[in-house]
């Protein structure tokens, strides 16, 4: 199955590891879709990428909230 994809912002990366890949919170277009955001590992030049989620706007803003009381 093929798919696109286009890293629209890089939003913030939360952590790094040896072989250069980092995990990162982006807004990715997918399938020429609106972006939508999105929290996964990418190597350095974002051609290869490991399992991850999306979220909407209103889950992010839940995911806010709920991080806010740890």
């Amino acid at each position: 199955m093929d798919f696109e994809y286009e890293v629209v912002e890089t939003l913030g990366v939360l952590s790094r590891q040896n072989n250069g890949w980092q995990k990162e919170l982006n807004l990715v277009s997918w399938n020429k879709r609106e972006p939508i955001y999105d929290i996964r590992t990418w190597n350095p030049d974002h051609t290869k990428m490991g399992k991850g989620v999306t979220l909407t706007a209103e889950e992010v803003a839940a995911l806010k909230e709920a991080v806010a009381k740890i």
